[in-house]
C-alpha cells in the first residue's frame, strides 16, 4: 500500500553496513525501529531488504486487507506495462522515477532500455537503504545512461537543479514523470497535488505523467484499518478517491481508459477484467499539451 518498489533478495556488494541488535543489516544511521513504505514492499513480496518494524506494519496491513501481496505486485506489473507504453507508443526516451524504491528487476531502465538502448532514466529517492542498493545495482546499458539521486519529490528546484538530473536528460525533450503508490505518503494538508503540478510545470510539451494511487473508494473500511495501523506506527497514509487522484492530472491529456484501478490499465491478458477491483489502486497516464 505504501510508496516504493521493493526488491527480491537484493545483497549490496559495496559500502558500509552494520548490524541492528537483532543482527539484521543497515546503513549507519537507519532508524530501523520505525517502518518504512518501500521496506514493506519488499517484505510483501517476498524480498529480505525489510527488518522487524517493516513486517509488523506489513502484517498489520495484511490483516486489513488480506490481498495486498497481490496489490503490490499488481502495482509493480502496471509499471512495467506503463513503460512500455510510453517507449513504444509515446515515443519518451528519458524517465523521471519518484520514490523508487529499492531496486527490483525488471527496473525502469531496463524496461526502457531494452526497447529503445539510448533511453535515460533518473531515480530520486531519499531513504538510505534504497540509496545504498541504487548505486550499487542501477547500472546503465552501453548506449543509456541512469543516475540515482538522493533528494524528497517536494524540493522540486533542488531537484531540477541537481547536476546528475541535469547531465542526464534534456529537459527540452518529453520526459516520462513515474510516480507509483508514492503520493499517498504526502498527507492533503501538505498538498500533493501543488507538489505534482511543480513537477510538472517543469517537463516540456509532450512529456507524460503516470501515477497510481491506493484508493479510499474501493472498500473504505480496510482502507479506515490500514490508515489506523499506518498512524499508529508514526506513518503518514492518506488512501484517496478516485476525483482525488484525477486531480493530479489537471491541465493534461488523459491517456484512454482515463483513471481506472490499476489491473485494467491497458491489461495483458483477460484475467485482470474478471475481478477489476482485486488490487485498491487508481492508474492513470496523462500527457502535457
Amino acid at each position: 500500500m505504501c510508496g516504493g518498489r521493493p526488491a527480491g533478495g537484493i545483497v549490496v556488494a559495496q559500502g558500509p553496513d552494520v548490524e541492528n541488535a537483532n543482527g539484521e543489516w543497515a546503513p549507519p544511521g537507519v532508524d530501523t525501529s520505525v517502518a518504512h513504505s518501500a521496506r514493506m514492499y519488499d517484505w510483501w513480496i517476498g524480498g529480505k531488504d525489510n527488518f522487524a518494524a517493516d513486517r509488523a506494519m506489513g502484517a498489520a496491513f495484511a490483516q486489513a486487507i488480506p490481498s495486498i501481496r497481490t496489490m503490490a505486485r499488481e502495482n509493480r506489473n502496471f509499471l512495467e506495462r506503463v513503460v512500455r507504453y510510453l517507449v513504444d507508443e509515446a515515443g519518451i526516451r528519458q524517465f523521471l522515477d519518484i520514490g523508487t524504491g529499492i531496486p527490483t528487476r525488471p527496473n525502469v531502465h531496463e524496461i526502457a532500455q531494452s526497447m529503445a538502448p539510448e533511453a535515460r532514466v533518473v531515480y530520486v529517492d531519499n531513504d538510505p537503504i534504497v540509496l545504498a542498493h541504487a548505486r550499487a545495482l542501477l547500472t546503465s546499458g552501453e548506449h543509456g545512461r541512469t543516475a540515482y539521486i538522493d533528494a524528497d519529490m517536494r524540493q522540486s528546484a533542488r531537484l531540477f537543479a541537481d547536476p546528475s538530473l541535469l547531465e542526464t536528460l534534456d529537459l527540452s525533450k518529453p520526459v516520462g514523470l513515474l510516480m507509483i503508490a508514492v503520493l499517498m505518503l504526502i498527507d492533503d494538508a501538505d498538498d500533493p497535488w501543488s507538489d505534482v503540478r511543480t513537477l510538472m510545470d517543469a517537463l516540456p510539451s509532450g512529456s507524460c505523467i503516470a501515477i497510481t494511487h491506493p484508493g479510499q473508494d474501493f472498500d473504505p473500511e480496510a482502507m479506515a484499518a490500514v490508515v489506523a495501523a499506518a498512524t499508529q506506527g508514526g506513518m503518514t497514509l492518506a488512501p484517496r478517491r478516485r476525483e482525488e487522484v484525477a486531480r493530479f492530472f489537471d491541465g493534461w491529456e488523459l491517456v484512454e481508459p482515463g483513471v481506472v484501478p490499476v489491473m485494467t490499465w491497458h491489461p495483458e491478458n483477460d484475467e485482470a477484467l474478471d475481478a477489476p477491483n482485486a488490487a485498491y489502486y487508481w492508474a492513470g497516464v496523462a500527457r502535457k499539451p
